[in-house]
């Protein structure tokens, strides 16, 4: 499994520790959602956009329904994931697109864009 698949499972897992192991101090992360911009650099940072903002404590990840990587676009990877939740609003599915760079074996640049939660 790629760094970009590693990544789309923490984030069905919520596992923070997880997530911030694969991000490099540094990272330079920048994320669209409908009506959002989100920035953050450092894997705290980003851990807390993904975690304490994106998918909240009342959101139930079921499952991770997909996961699909695409051919590098120079030194850009791609990692595309589907999951199926649940929370107030009933259940939910959302897909989020991941760009990546790495050095090191952890991610240093990621771009992520979300379709926002959809109704199943």
């Amino acid at each position: 499994m790629g760094i970009g698949e590693d990544f789309a499972h923490a984030v069905a897992a919520k596992d923070r520790a997880a997530l911030e192991r694969l991000l490099a101090p540094d990272v330079d992360f920048k994320g669209l959602t409908p009506g959002r911009l989100w920035e953050a650099t450092g894997p705290d940072e980003v851990a807390e956009v993904i975690f304490g903002s994106w998918f909240e404590r009342s959101d139930t990840i079921e499952s991770l329904v997909a996961v699909e990587t695409g051919a590098a676009v120079g030194d850009t990877e791609r990692v595309s994931y589907r999951l199926d939740l649940s929370n107030d609003r009933g259940p939910q599915v959302v897909e989020q697109q991941a760009y990546h760079r790495c050095a090191d074996g952890r991610i240093t640049h990621l771009r992520v864009l979300c379709s926002g939660f959809r109704p199943r």
